[in-house]
């Protein structure tokens, strides 16, 4: 009888399903609620060496757990922007946040995705050691800069440069130390990209050889900064220069009425920038007196266009920096007659300077060019010496 009963009840209907339902979603977040309390009162003890060793024990075990690895991995190297040093790097930056809440870890506490794991997430290598899409990294006085000369392959030498993952550069010339001085320290920092610890920040003004005041403004900032020079012979530099001007200034004189104070007698116009910027000597002279020959490398614009991985070579020697930039990363351009990147910095397609570079010089006059060759010769001598280096201009 009390089972007939039972059985001709009604079965619960769906409000009581969706009440249960919302009953127990409320208890979930509840209890959530309170474990997220308890764990902010534990790490807020007035008991400060317990707080301490109970926060130093949690973050310890948070370290070593799976999910902030994979977390810090995704975030660097998952993201194919950051090589293995990059993530070790973001690991360094971790801890120092620990560090500044007054706890010490251990270096094996770091986080460290094995090699091979970077390996297999095939992260680019150009991209080692650059910035993470975090935006880690804070802006720098630049450590090396690329300050002359004008016509010389500055702009190839800095373009070349920033393949390296260790360099970055500031693409357009600040000009600082000639023209915008009086904008500051500060303001010249933030033109700088972000760099990252290790990495080097450069910047290349060519017209810095020439400015008197120039030397002694760079060793105010840093009596320790690398200074790079890429010099050309003197002649060809001058008549490139000229074509350039001409290039902007179509009804400027010729290059030999320039040239000359008298084409008579034969006497040079010094004064005129397309030839005094030549007289090397003269300027390093100057740059002698504030800075160590050790300190600054001068790199040759001829073998830069002959033999560009030589070259680059030597400058990452002088940066103390891996030899990263090789011969695979460059091939000749005939149309325009120097080397190009097969791969510049961010991109996956070849790249050549622009068409502004590697302009048709006018014919001059080969008597106006051996007068100039003569009248730069005792100056190149003197160079050669005071560089230890033959550039063989003279030949």
């Amino acid at each position: 009888m009390a089972f007939s009963r039972i059985s001709k009840l009604d079965p619960p209907s769906r409000g009581i399903f969706r009440k249960a339902a919302v009953m127990l979603c409320s208890l979930l977040t509840s209890l959530f609620l309170l474990h997220c309390l308890a764990d902010r009162s534990s790490t807020t003890s007035p008991s400060p060496v317990k707080a301490a060793s109970g926060r130093a024990a949690g973050l310890f075990e948070d370290l070593r757990s799976l999910r902030t690895k994979r977390l810090v991995y995704e975030w660097t190297a998952g993201s194919e922007l950051m090589g293995y040093g990059a993530v070790r790097r973001s690991s360094l930056v971790l801890a120092d946040e620990r560090a500044s809440q007054g706890l010490e870890l251990p270096e094996e506490s770091y986080i460290l995705p094995p090699p091979d794991l970077v390996a297999s997430r095939k992260v680019s290598p150009r991209f080692a050691g650059k910035l993470s899409p975090l935006g880690e990294g804070s802006k720098k006085l630049p450590q090396a800069l690329i300050i002359g000369v004008k016509k010389g392959g500055t702009r190839a030498l800095l373009e070349f440069l920033r393949v390296h993952p260790d360099i970055r550069a500031v693409g357009a010339e600040p000009h600082f130390f000639d023209r915008n001085y009086e904008n500051g320290l500060e303001w010249y920092r933030e033109l700088m990209p972000k760099t990252l610890e290790g990495q080097i920040t450069m910047e290349k003004t060519p017209s810095y050889f020439v400015t008197r005041e120039a030397p002694a403004r760079i060793s105010a900032m840093s009596r320790d900064t690398k200074l790079i020079v890429v010099v050309r012979d003197p002649v060809t530099r001058a008549i490139s220069d000229y074509t350039q001007t001409l290039s902007k200034k179509p009804d400027i004189p010729s290059f030999e009425s320039l040239t000359f104070k008298n084409r008579t007698t034969g006497l040079i116009d010094t004064s005129w920038s397309a030839i005094q910027i030549g007289i090397y000597a003269k300027h390093l002279d100057n740059w002698l007196q504030y800075f160590p020959m050790e300190q600054i490398l001068f790199v040759s614009g001829e073998r830069l266009i002959s033999d560009p991985a030589g070259e680059l070579g030597r400058v990452q020697d002088f940066l103390g920096l891996k030899r990263i930039i090789t011969d695979k990363h460059f091939y000749f351009n005939q149309t325009k007659g120097f080397p190009c990147l097969k791969k510049a910095e961010g991109s996956s397609k070849p790249h050549c300077l622009g068409k502004t570079k590697g302009r048709t010089h006018p014919n001059i006059d080969p008597e106006v060019v051996q007068r100039l060759r003569d009248f730069y010769r005792p100056f190149n001598m003197k160079f050669y010496q005071m560089t230890g280096r033959f550039f063989g201009w003279d030949d």
